[in-house]
């Protein structure tokens, strides 16, 4: 796009009134977020794209509802400023991006390789953080549009974080590590099944005992048969621990932890123990979906059905695919 030519732009130009200051800060952000650079004072721009010109467009609307003034124009730059300075000017934004990518993997890469990295719970806070960042890094990308020289470094030190967690992981015992003491077994876990309960049955038949038996008991205080193991309930083999639900426990013991998987735990653990601990955009529609289906399905054996579906496709879109052990179809 570096030819002057033929380089079209989209501008924004707009004007927005005092207050609520708010309203001024939000529109910003909005800009920000879909990689805008200033030219001058309330004058954006973006390269001509379909998705530019989309994004724009709703700004527009809602600086107008807002009570401000907006217009949207196609341009090419003839004299003042040309389409190389104004690639410059997003290199320059986007390099400012990654380097707070770089800057914020050092207290990561200081506590891997300290005293700190002596614990699975530390690992699976590691990956959890590692996620974020790397999430972090995806949309800087994603509005990257003319290869910020910054960007290298920041995949660099991403990658270098990411084989030093695996190092710092092959060199711990996990919890558990063989896999066919927990097979064909009947795992536990109280009736009236929601989120936690939903997502660590998903997560037991999936990767840990796809030939499991889910079994419901009234009792909260229910004694385990020999071939029996309980989840998410008083005394059970697996459940709450600290501040991480039941499903971030069966990750940690049975080093599950991947981009999706953490992903999900996250969701979960923001739904079932309702404290906002990640800031992850997906919860509110989660919920949303979930409580529905609760009020929607009766028994328990129906809301793992659904549950299962819905995690199944949550899962894939985060990009995962399962593993070849993992019979999908036996519920």
């Amino acid at each position: 796009m570096s030819d002057q030519k033929t380089t079209e732009w989209l501008l924004l130009i707009h004007q927005i009134p005092p207050k609520p200051n708010y309203f001024r800060v939000k529109i910003w952000r909005r800009l920000q977020k879909i990689g805008a650079v200033a030219i001058k004072q309330s004058v954006y721009v973006l390269p001509d794209t379909g998705q530019a010109y989309e994004d724009l467009h709703w700004i527009v609307k809602e600086i107008i509802e807002g009570g401000g003034t907006a217009s949207l124009s196609r341009t090419v730059f003839l004299e003042g400023i040309s389409s190389v300075q104004i690639e410059s000017l997003f290199q320059a934004a986007r390099n400012d991006e990654y380097g707070k990518i770089v800057q914020d993997t050092q207290s990561f890469i200081e506590d891997l390789t300290g005293s700190v990295a002596d614990s699975g719970s530390m690992v699976l806070k590691k990956k959890r953080e590692l996620s974020r960042i790397q999430n972090r890094f995806n949309e800087i990308a994603a509005i990257d549009f003319f290869d910020a020289p910054g960007r290298v470094a920041a995949e660099n030190i991403l990658m270098e974080c990411d084989a030093l967690l695996r190092e710092t992981k092959d060199n711990m015992t996990p919890a558990i590590k063989d896999f066919a003491k927990m097979r064909n077994r009947t795992w536990v876990t109280r009736t009236g099944v929601y989120v936690d309960r939903i997502a660590s049955a998903w997560l037991i038949r999936r990767f840990i005992d796809p030939g499991g038996r889910l079994k419901f008991v009234e009792d909260e205080r229910y004694k385990p048969g020999p071939d029996e193991l309980r989840f998410d309930m008083f005394e059970g083999e697996f459940s709450h621990v600290g501040d991480n639900c039941t499903f971030e426990v069966l990750v940690e013991t049975f080093d599950l932890a991947s981009q999706a998987i953490t992903a999900i735990a996250e969701i979960v653990h923001n739904i079932d123990l309702k404290d906002k601990k990640y800031n992850r955009a997906e919860t509110i529609g989660i919920q949303a979906i979930f409580s529905g289906m609760a009020a929607t399905c009766g028994g328990d054996e129906e809301r793992m059905e659904r549950g299962f579906m819905i995690l199944d496709e949550l899962y894939a879109s985060f990009g995962a695919l399962f593993p070849k052990s993992c019979n999908k179809k036996q519920e």
